[in-house]
């Protein structure tokens, strides 16, 4: 198991990457990307082998939007754990008291594709933050999940 990724909940995602930027001098390979499924902006970079992600709903109301409202604040979101197997974490995740969260890009419970593999969110955190685990894709799976639009 290892952190695929880190998504924060942000007004703006333009101006989060801009101060990323002003606190981790030489910071490269960001982007920002819209979209359009899931109604939301993403600027995206790699600090090691964990992916940030500064998340910005592209409507009030939205996932992000919401969750800034809800906390007061702007913060960590959720938590993506790449695992060997998506049912065995699922299992146990469950077995020890998690409840399955809705995926609000794909409004599907449980494990589902996902642009870059099999993805399922859980309640499992004491402190609020989202848990997404991931099964990477093997080459094949890849192949047969091509035409999964990126949300």
């Amino acid at each position: 198991m290892k952190i695929q990724h880190m998504a924060f909940a942000v007004n703006d995602a333009h101006e989060a990457l801009s101060k990323y930027q002003g606190m981790l001098p030489g910071l490269t390979g960001a982007n920002v990307t819209d979209f359009e499924g899931s109604r939301t902006r993403v600027a995206q970079f790699w600090i090691g082998d964990v992916e940030y992600q500064l998340c910005q709903s592209l409507d009030q109301g939205g996932r992000f939007d919401a969750w800034i409202k809800a906390h007061h604040a702007e913060g960590l979101h959720h938590i993506c754990y790449a695992v060997a197997s998506i049912d065995a974490a699922l299992k146990t995740a469950l077995s020890n008291g998690a409840s399955l969260r809705k995926c609000q890009a794909c409004k599907i419970s449980g494990s589902h594709p996902h642009p870059e593999g099999f993805v399922a969110f859980v309640d499992a955190d004491p402190g609020g933050v989202e848990v997404e685990y991931m099964q990477l894709y093997t080459a094949r799976e890849r192949m047969e999940h091509a035409n999964v639009s990126d949300v």
